[in-house]
This record gives structure tokens, C-alpha cells and sequence, in this order.
């Protein structure tokens, strides 16, 4: 069975699996500094920070941003130790049918591998490729934008719903106005 939790600061084990497994699941220029994120996690309403529970077993982390019309997630991991279980699948089935609009998400660009693999997941779950060029804003200052795509779970469309969708990450997740 699989459950999301939010976590605060508060939740000092919990909080370290997540900070944890966000440092080694990602390279540094794609997450904010851990001070940021963790003043984020404690301060902003509309930012849910959640580790991934298989039964009563913490298995991955999940953050996402509701922004009432839309929920945009930001980092979706699960534990190297834990993968290839089908927990994955089983986040992203549950998270669908949990959240009651579109949900959108930055993949990599498919150049390698690896970000095709990604890519190819997320259409397996209903997801839709939006193939209009995206730069993920940086996170900390001296890093450059990184060539992005969005993807799209739900009743959005690329061709009507591309600007607003990107402005309004650029300004509530990446401080670009």
C-alpha cells in the first residue's frame, strides 16, 4: 500500500530520508539549497514535501506545488535500495488519482538514455509530452538554465496551456518574474 506523508523540519528522521535521497538523486543544479528547501517545506501552505511510504517503509520522496488549477511537481525520487518494485508505478497511480487537476512536471530533454527511459514512464501513466522547448530556471545563483520539456497528466494542452503553465512555475517555483 503505498502512502504519501508531508513532512515538516519537525520530522527530523524523515527529514533527513528526504534531504538524503534529494542530494543523491539529483545533481546539485536541480534542486534548491537545502536551507531554502527547508525553509520552503516549513513556510509555504501550497509547497507539499512528502516521503513515499510501501506499507510503514519510507521508499522514496515526492514535492509537488498546488497552484489550485494545476499541481506541478518538482522532484519525484525513489530509494535506489527500493526500485525496480513497482513503486514507481504504484506513486504515480496513487498521486493521479489523488490530486483533482492536471499535474505537470519538468523531464530532461530526451538525449540520453536514460531521460528517454524517463520519458517513456511517464506517457506509460497517461502522461503527454509537450514538445515545446522549456529551460528550467536555476535554482542557486551561477547556474544556468537547463533545457527541459514539460509533461502533462490531464485535462491540459500544450498549444493553449504552455505560457501560463511555464509563468507560473517561472514565479512561484523559481522566483522569476
Amino acid at each position: 500500500m503505498i502512502r504519501l506523508q508531508r513532512i515538516t523540519t519537525a520530522d527530523t528522521a524523515l527529514y533527513s530520508f528526504m534531504e538524503n535521497l534529494m542530494t543523491a538523486s539529483f545533481p546539485s543544479e536541480e534542486y534548491r539549497s537545502l536551507d531554502e528547501l527547508r525553509r520552503y517545506t516549513d513556510s509555504k501552505n501550497h509547497f507539499h514535501n512528502n516521503v513515499i511510504f510501501h506499507n510503514d517503509t519510507p521508499v522514496g520522496l515526492i514535492t509537488y506545488w498546488d497552484f489550485g488549477h494545476f499541481y506541478y511537481v518538482e522532484h519525484f525520487a525513489i530509494d535506489p535500495a527500493q526500485r525496480n518494485g513497482g513503486h514507481g508505478k504504484n506513486v504515480l497511480s496513487h498521486l493521479c488519482q489523488l490530486l483533482k487537476h492536471p499535474i505537470i512536471l519538468e523531464v530532461e530533454e530526451p538525449t540520453e538514455e536514460m531521460a528517454q527511459r524517463r520519458i517513456n514512464f511517464y506517457q506509460r501513466h497517461g502522461f503527454t509530452l509537450w514538445e515545446k522547448p522549456y529551460q528550467q530556471p536555476p535554482y542557486k545563483s551561477g547556474d544556468g538554465y537547463l533545457p527541459m520539456l514539460l509533461m502533462a497528466y490531464g485535462d491540459l494542452k500544450c498549444e493553449k496551456d504552455f505560457n501560463t503553465v511555464k509563468e507560473h512555475i517561472y514565479r512561484e517555483v523559481y522566483n522569476v518574474k
